[in-house]
């Protein structure tokens, strides 16, 4: 093989891995100006269901990580559809299925549809999905992104600082936490998955026990 052909090569596999390497960091990070501070590791201290306590899984669910205990969440603060500020602890008495997404986020609109006929099915003062949007662009880009999506059952909660995904410990977006009525973390999901499943919907009938 000639000279230029093997230079010609390397350089193919370097624009590859280049382009891959951009793709992971978009999917986790987003873009520069909607990023917020770098992600934390993720916890080390979950483990599959138990019977009866966590709920079943299957391969719907089976990215979903169970807290052995269910454990504390720091009480996040962020803004409501109308720019009233809300805390994780006012949801406290009813289970929270809280989702974590932002607009430019591919995933989080791959699955917002999924959230948003979970909420008009199981929806009610012992159920709400909260789909945080975690959007440096604020509310009205946020409002449009449900829109768009036709997510209209879900109510608009917005973090335009990004700041309470690395309270939360996240890795990337779209994460899900499932919360009890006791506003304890049940476990969580990393990724997008089809809550108005079967299993995602038995998964959290388990939790509401």
């Amino acid at each position: 093989m000639s000279t230029n052909n093997r230079s010609g090569n390397g350089l193919m596999i370097a624009a590859l891995a280049a382009v891959l390497g951009f793709a992971a960091v978009y999917v986790t990070m987003g873009p520069r100006d909607n990023a917020s501070s770098p992600p934390v590791p993720a916890e080390n201290a979950a483990t599959a269901a138990e019977p009866g306590k966590a709920g079943p899984k299957s391969d719907t669910m089976a990215a979903f990580v169970t807290k052995k205990v269910p454990e504390a969440l720091p009480d996040i603060t962020f803004t409501d559809g109308a720019g009233k500020e809300v805390k994780l602890s006012d949801f406290k008495g009813r289970t929270v299925l809280l989702n974590l997404w932002a607009t430019w986020c591919a995933p989080c609109r791959e699955e917002m549809p999924a959230l948003n006929r979970l909420q008009q099915e199981l929806g009610s003062d012992a159920f709400e999905v909260v789909a945080l949007s975690l959007d440096r662009q604020g509310l009205d880009a946020s409002k449009k992104f449900l829109e768009d999506v036709k997510a209209t059952s879900l109510k608009l909660y917005v973090d335009a600082t990004a700041k309470q995904g690395t309270v939360l410990k996240l890795v990337g977006m779209p994460t899900t936490i499932l919360i009890n009525k006791d506003g304890l973390e049940v476990g969580r999901l990393a990724g997008p998955a089809e809550w108005d499943s079967a299993d995602a919907k038995a998964l959290i009938a388990a939790a509401m026990k």
